[in-house]
């Protein structure tokens, strides 16, 4: 949308590609930001909101009070909450009726994302949800929705841990391996023809590790002497990388009527069905007659040693949380961490998150002052800001949001939903014949924003702001209090949702606009706050976040 553009959402300098082959100089690691005085209430929220999805006052405060880099550090300490498996199963969805349903993994999500306390570790996995995706409308199998919590288990719990061992369990999650065919992959066999299926061989590089280009540690592409990028892999690769990932399936070890743990625990490895052919990718060859588990664990450390990896990963996480268009000089930075987080260890995730939100750049007034700085607000984001921002409950517990998928008449985006195994968007999308394409800035989010969804997602959040979705609702109570102060109620508004980031013009367009509507009665109060709410977060300079 033009509307949209003319923001300039994509921040400043992106990458730029290098006239050598090889790789450029790793820029050195910033060290974090220690200012001499505490982060300002805006300051404050902006890092919550790029950390987690909400800030509120007492987290201002906290951040405050302890500084960006240890109040990080307390999130990272933090227990991880009750797992999306457990809350199906204190909710009876393992009764015997469910086994056909898809709709209870999005109940699950939703609460979450929702009302988890360890936030920083959901907004991390959401993150990397949309870099290993995996979609419920790709996993057609009984009891999907444990088979799609356990996948969401595996995100959260590998948030903090290891590139390495977080390949090493979606590779093996049984949601995966539906989605992407490793489930019942076999060997191939000359009497039919059969081959092995190559699609997880093929996503495995060109999505979750490597991608298609091979890059310097600042993102920027390598170049031949003619100036051209250079493929990462080929087919022969994809062929031939697909044999390590034959033999596995479900494991139904303890599996009961009402505990489907196939969907749960890793696959298991059927050694009749593993390829024991010799096969070579990457520069790596695996011998004849290899085990499969030892086949499989060559491949995966032979990905995740790739140089692309800290580049490719690190970028996509900063896209995510921080801005569209990082420097080079950023996610060279983060992407040297990913290599070496100080202590010798290779795709620490925790230290690889820690250095993108302490980043200078991340964290400096004057980048985000830039035009060509942030990122568009995801739709499916906005709507966990609103719900935690506005203490929303449930009043069964049961959360039942629901795919919000739709772009005429919802968000247009639900998490978990994606269309294909290319995410909601692509990391590198332009929206064409926009200031944006002009300035060869990428605007990922723009892919699912035109004018349907704009006008879908405002329709839709007029009736949650004032009534809620199914039985969750949303707590107006300190705003009520400020309903005969625009100011007090537009500013407390601005800090909590944007980051104080609305203009005076739009503060004073948003106080003139809800003014006209009168408090004499409960009911005009509560209007004047649905009205300044949904104005905030339809604003542009809310959907865009800096």
């Amino acid at each position: 949308m033009a509307l949209f553009a003319t923001t300039a959402l994509a921040a400043c300098g992106g990458g730029g590609s290098s006239d050598s082959p090889t790789p450029g100089p790793v820029p050195a690691p910033v060290p974090a930001p220690t200012p001499n005085t505490p982060p300002t209430t805006a300051q404050a929220a902006r890092l919550l909101l790029q950390a987690q999805f909400s800030a509120s006052t007492a987290d201002i405060a906290a951040v405050q009070s302890l500084g960006y880099a240890a109040w990080l550090d307390a999130q990272f300490s933090a227990a991880p909450s009750t797992t999306g498996w457990d809350w199906l199963m204190s909710k009876g969805y393992n009764d015997i009726s469910f086994i056909n349903s898809a709709a209870p993994a999005d109940y699950m999500v939703w609460n979450q994302l929702i009302t988890s306390p360890d936030a920083l570790r959901k907004r991390v996995a959401l993150a990397l949800s949309e870099i290993f995706v995996v979609s419920s409308t790709g996993v057609n199998i009984q009891w999907r929705h444990f088979a799609m919590a356990a996948y969401w288990d595996v995100l959260s719990a590998n948030a903090f841990g290891t590139y390495r061992s977080l390949l090493d369990a979606i590779t093996l999650n049984p949601a995966m391996g539906v989605y992407l065919n490793t489930k019942g992959n076999q060997k191939e066999d000359a009497t039919t023809g059969r081959q092995p299926d190559e699609n997880y061989a093929r996503e495995v590089m060109q999505l979750l590790s490597i991608g298609v280009y091979n890059l310097n540690t600042d993102g920027s592409l390598m170049l031949d002497g003619a100036s051209q990028p250079i493929e990462s892999y080929n087919q022969s690769t994809v062929t031939n990388l697909a044999k390590a990932f034959t033999g596995w399936d479900f494991n139904s070890t303890g599996a009961t009527a009402t505990n489907p743990l196939q969907v749960k625990i890793p696959m298991t490895l059927t050694a009749s069905r593993h390829s024991t052919a010799a096969t070579t990718f990457l520069g790596v060859t695996i011998p004849a007659n290899t085990d499969g588990t030892a086949a499989l664990k060559t491949a995966l450390d032979t990905i995740a040693n790739h140089p692309n990896v800290a580049p490719f990963i690190s970028k996509q996480l900063i896209q995510r949380l921080v801005t569209s268009n990082p420097s080079a000089a950023y996610v060279g930075r983060v992407a040297a961490v990913f290599n070496d987080n100080g202590s010798g260890v290779r795709g620490d995730l925790k230290a690889v998150v820690r250095t993108l939100l302490l980043d200078t750049e991340a964290r400096s007034d004057t980048a985000m002052a830039q035009p060509t700085w942030g990122k568009l607000r995801e739709p499916m984001v906005r709507m966990v800001q609103w719900a935690r921002t506005f203490n929303a409950t449930s009043a069964s517990g049961g959360w039942q949001i629901g795919d919000l998928s739709d772009g005429g008449t919802r968000l247009g985006q639900s998490p978990l939903r994606s269309g294909s195994v290319f995410n909601f968007f692509r990391p590198g999308y332009v929206p064409p014949n926009t200031a944006l394409a002009t300035a060869a800035l990428v605007g990922p989010e723009f892919q699912i924003t035109n004018e349907s969804t704009v006008a879908g997602y405002i329709n839709f959040m007029t009736a949650v702001v004032r009534s809620g979705v199914a039985d969750v609702l949303p707590n107006y109570s300190v705003e009520l209090t400020l309903v005969n102060d625009t100011t007090a109620l537009t500013d407390r508004l601005n800090l909590l949702l944007c980051a104080g980031q609305l203009s005076s013009t739009t503060l004073a367009s948003i106080r003139t606009a809800i003014a006209t509507i009168s408090t004499s009665t409960t009911t005009g109060q509560q209007n004047r706050v649905y009205a300044a709410v949904l104005l905030t977060l339809a604003s542009p300079q809310y959907i865009v976040q800096k």
